[in-house]
């Protein structure tokens, strides 16, 4: 099982953790409405607020990027109104948005590998199946995969490439990862919640995001965990 050991992101928030990346050294946080950027023991280096909702996120080549509904989530199309927004990820400063409407469900999460981008989100009640869709880095649209896991409250919420599969979090009861093939077959279900976040770092290790409502506010952390935690 994951470790018992928890590293905390400073500060008390509006909204719940919605994910979480790394660019291998330090971390960046999404809480809905506030991006935060600590490093790995939890020191912050900068915060700022966002528009709501901003979700899971990923960074790329010294940008965090952001998947970003305006709309609504999990409804049929027609209802979400989605972007990808781009920040500096030193200075956090705005840099530029792509609109991605075929996300139709509601952008929830992104993750950069091999090249593209891929974008997950949410889904309505009755849908047997999750959709990823990839991007071109200049987010022109290329593919919707499709994978058969069955329902899964409100979708996709995050989204890791880490040794050589896919893992995604979604919320149920309980809190499940899919596990995907490279080709989005599915591998595997695991009772093992990353719902709120997950990355994987150079030295192979998973850190799995945790969130708590508090009367303060909501918190974010990070927990340790392995490959072998998902076996």
């Amino acid at each position: 099982m994951p470790s018992s050991t928890l590293v905390t992101c400073p500060g008390f928030y509006r909204h719940h953790l919605q994910g979480i990346a790394t660019d291998g050294v330090d971390v960046f946080w999404c809480f809905t409405s506030v991006l935060v950027k600590t490093t790995l023991d939890g020191r912050l280096l900068n915060k700022i607020p966002v528009a709501t909702h901003h979700g899971d996120l990923c960074w790329h080549d010294g940008k965090v990027y952001v998947a970003v509904n305006l709309g609504r989530f999990n409804q049929e199309p027609g209802q979400a109104h989605n972007w990808i927004f781009v920040y500096d990820d030193t200075s956090f400063d705005f840099l530029e948005k792509y609109h991605v409407p075929e996300v139709v469900h509601g952008a929830g999460g992104m993750e950069w590998h091999d090249g593209v981008f891929q974008v997950i989100g949410g889904l309505p009640v009755g849908y047997e199946e999750n959709y990823v869709y990839t991007y071109s880095p200049t987010f022109d649209f290329q593919e919707r995969h499709v994978i058969p896991s069955g329902y899964t409250k409100l979708g996709i919420q995050t989204a890791c490439h880490a040794h050589d599969r896919w893992w995604f979090g979604c919320y149920g009861d309980p809190d499940v990862t899919l596990q995907a093939d490279n080709k989005f077959n599915l591998l595997a279900i695991h009772k093992i919640s990353t719902s709120v976040g997950i990355i994987c770092l150079p030295d192979g290790s998973f850190r799995l995001g945790r969130s708590a409502r508090t009367p303060s506010g909501f918190t974010g952390a990070i927990q340790t965990a392995s490959l072998h935690d998902f076996q």
